[in-house]
């Protein structure tokens, strides 16, 4: 199966793994020792309303390729019958697009792309 006919929401749903992994290690590696905190810290990378502002953050930075802002727009545009009451519709889908991105590239087997990615995320 080639990776875009592959649903968006199954490319967020690894994507969010994938996103989740990276900052659980970020996080361990700046020494944050209790699963309290750690869960704290966490929250300001992979909640929806924030990662839908990393999202944004990253657009108006202009990393993106234009292959990829295809798949945040095609991901982004996804129906999706229910979301958190945590969150706007409007963050949840931007949230989406971008785990559906990471989900993307790692199925390309484009982890270098995944990795300057969330060297950018960190180094905010």
């Amino acid at each position: 199966m080639k990776t875009l006919e592959i649903n968006n929401l199954v490319l967020a749903y690894l994507g969010d793994s994938i996103y989740e992994t990276y900052v659980r290690e970020y996080l361990i590696n700046n020494e944050i020792s209790h699963v309290k905190d750690l869960q704290a810290e966490s929250l300001k990378f992979v909640t929806a309303k924030s990662q839908a502002k990393i999202l944004h953050d990253l657009i108006n930075q202009n990393i993106f390729t234009e292959e990829e802002l295809e798949i945040i727009k095609r991901a982004r545009n996804t129906k999706v019958n229910t979301h958190p009451k945590s969150c706007s519709i409007a963050d949840y889908h931007e949230a989406t697009s971008f785990e559906a991105l990471l989900g993307y590239l790692k199925l390309e087997g484009k982890e270098e792309r995944i990795e300057e990615i969330i060297k950018i995320i960190f180094s905010r």
